[in-house]
């Protein structure tokens, strides 16, 4: 007797279910998307106690016919795809028609749809994969899904679904990213009656972004446009000073599709490169747009990772464009928040007014010194029309973008042929003095500022190793009395055989017998005194590392050596010392952030001190 047979069509779509119907959200991403192909222009989601008692889903899209209501819930049944070749060209959201008939597997659906304007439509009622009801009904053009007890025939996944919050979350994580993918539809999502998110539609990602993340971030957001042959981008990406703990406020989307790629976030996190602090992340909305060949989306049921055929120029391709953005900006943070939106209507009470008279000498910070200097000298007066001129950014969030920053590294960032190559000048800062031996306090006509002296110091010395490291045996020197450094048995095997690493520093290192290694030769610019703590460091960094990089190499043994040679906290720097960390800061390439992203200057503009001290009402 046979044993092999073909399963019951029940029992089919119930194991299909499990690759397409995972947990609530997926019903409500395969519904949303679509009513999205569809032509909806508004769509609203309705769940109640975390979707797992009900789904609903709304559109005013072109609805369905009624002689193919029943069909659209037999398994790989689409309207989206007519031949094989059409699988390489892909320009809907669904297309391999297995939603549906998952869904009604494992739930009890009621489908309501017209097609037409008449009033006329069509209603369904499907249980665990079952017809209940095939009739005519009253209904608006559009279509409207109501899914009730997801998982009630299939004990087993029910038992296995998170708490209510959670379920919440991941549906409102995919609202939010269908909202971003496409702001030129509303969207309404709903829990227990609650309205969670509303967007207007009217094609303003900006104003979807103030409704997901806030009002601050989207102040926080900078405007991204790029093109060449293959791929055009747009989107918004935030300013350094506005980070997450973790990568979930990354949302990359590919023509109208948000996907997950880690591809294109390394790109984009290399373009953030010492801006930001170790572990925060950006906040990005990037939309991509490509001809439907060059991606491949059908490469799992949740159609959530893709394949690009042009991989290696589009990485480079966004690395670089939010780069340039970035570069045009002057990143100095600023502590205190504007509003969103110009208010003209402020009183200011009375201006300040900075006299420009004679310097007086000084050679120190000392506070004889600081008694006898007029710390308004050669401060030009402020700008009139303050209120206006101290406004860093426009309503919502819109920043200027007329110049462009050198990029830190030439060979990856070349400026393009015609490309402007002014760099937004760091403030001209006059010094008043130093607090608390940390930072430095500095004025000119636009405010008061803040600088880290080791933040700076650090940026400072990271760029001149970074340059130096690049040419290390013009710089490599013997050693009189060589360094002995000791590793663990399991460590020394390994670093036998990545010792070759090390010369492409300039660090000569040889196996000294058993456990132990020296150092023979390293560059004369190492930092005095903190040769053997940098060297043990690099060892530590090339023993954890699988696949080496000379870039990365370089990057590291820079970071390392500029953070040990700097000035630290609480070290009192004279007026000279200071002026010339100044100097030198403006003359860095990317003056903004040290190599481990944390800012070097924060600014309190005079418009934000007269608000602070009521001066202005």
């Amino acid at each position: 007797m046979a044993k092999i047979h073909v399963l019951d069509e029940h029992i089919a779509n119930q194991i299909a279910a499990g690759e397409v119907v995972e947990r609530p959200a997926s019903v409500v991403k395969e519904l949303v998307e679509n009513a999205i192909d569809a032509g909806s222009t508004k769509v609203e989601v309705v769940i109640e106690e975390g979707g797992l008692q009900s789904i609903r889903v709304s559109d005013n899209g072109s609805g369905i016919e009624p002689d193919d209501c029943e069909a659209a819930f037999y398994r790989h049944a689409t309207s989206k795809i007519q031949h094989g070749r059409d699988l390489f060209n892909i320009t809907s959201l669904g297309f391999r028609g297995e939603a549906l008939a998952s869904i009604a597997a494992v739930s009890k659906v009621t489908l309501t749809t017209s097609s037409n304007d008449d009033g006329l439509g069509r209603k369904l009622i499907i249980e665990g994969g079952k017809l209940i009801t095939n009739e005519d009904t009253a209904a608006s053009r559009g279509t409207s899904f109501i899914v009730r007890e997801l998982f009630y025939n299939t004990p087993a996944r029910l038992k296995y679904m998170k708490t209510i919050q959670t379920e919440l979350g991941h549906i409102s994580d995919y609202i939010y990213r269908i909202a971003l993918s496409h702001p030129n539809i509303g969207i309404i999502l709903r829990h227990n009656e609650n309205t969670l998110l509303q967007t207007i539609g009217n094609g303003d990602l900006l104003q979807v972004v103030a409704a997901i993340y806030g009002t601050q971030a989207a102040k926080a957001m900078i405007p991204i446009q790029a093109e060449d042959l293959d791929f055009s981008m747009q989107g918004f990406v935030s300013l350094p000073e506005w980070t997450r703990s973790n990568r979930n406020g990354i949302s990359t989307i590919v023509n109208g599709r948000y996907i997950r790629s880690n591809g294109l976030n390394h790109a984009l996190l290399r373009a953030y490169h010492t801006l930001l602090p170790i572990n925060r992340y950006p906040l990005v909305i990037l939309s991509l747009t490509m001809h439907p060949s060059i991606v491949d989306v059908n490469v799992h049921p949740a159609k959530l990772e893709v394949r690009f055929s042009k991989e290696s120029e589009l990485y480079p391709f966004v690395e670089q464009a939010i780069h340039a953005v970035l570069r045009q900006e002057v990143l100095i943070p600023q502590p205190v928040k504007h509003p969103i939106g110009n208010n003209t209507s402020s009183f200011i009470q009375e201006q300040f007014r900075f006299t420009k008279d004679q310097p007086t000498p000084n050679d120190g910070l000392s506070s004889q010194s600081n008694s006898q200097r007029n710390w308004n000298d050669n401060i030009p007066p402020v700008r009139e029309n303050r209120e206006q001129n101290y406004r860093v950014r426009d309503e919502l969030g819109y920043r200027p973008t007329d110049s462009k920053q050198t990029p830190f590294n030439p060979e990856i960032y070349a400026r393009p042929e015609g490309g402007s190559s002014e760099i937004p000048p760091f403030p001209e800062l006059t010094l008043i003095g130093q607090h608390h031996g940390t930072y430095l306090i500095a004025q000119n006509e636009d405010g008061l500022y803040l600088i880290d002296q080791h933040a700076a110091h650090e940026r400072i010395n990271y760029e001149f190793y970074y340059e130096q490291f690049g040419r290390p045996d013009d710089a490599s020197q013997e050693l009189l009395l060589p360094i002995t450094i000791e590793f663990t048995p399991s460590e020394s095997e390994k670093l036998k055989q990545k010792l070759n690493w090390f010369e492409q520093v300039g660090v000569y290192i040889e196996h000294f017998g058993g456990q132990t290694f020296r150092v023979r030769s390293l560059p004369y610019w190492f930092p005095k005194g903190e040769e053997q703590e940098i060297i043990e460091e690099m060892a530590e960094w090339v023993l954890s590392e699988r696949m080496i990089d000379l870039a990365k190499l370089r990057e590291k043994s820079s970071v390392l050596c500029s953070c040990k040679a700097s000035i630290k906290a609480n070290q009192r720097l004279t007026e000279l010392e200071s002026d010339t960390l100044i100097e030198r800061l403006a003359a860095c390439k990317q003056p903004y952030t040290c190599p481990h992203g944390r800012p070097i200057v924060i600014s309190f503009s005079t418009y934000d001190l007269e608000k602070l001290f009521k001066r202005v009402m």
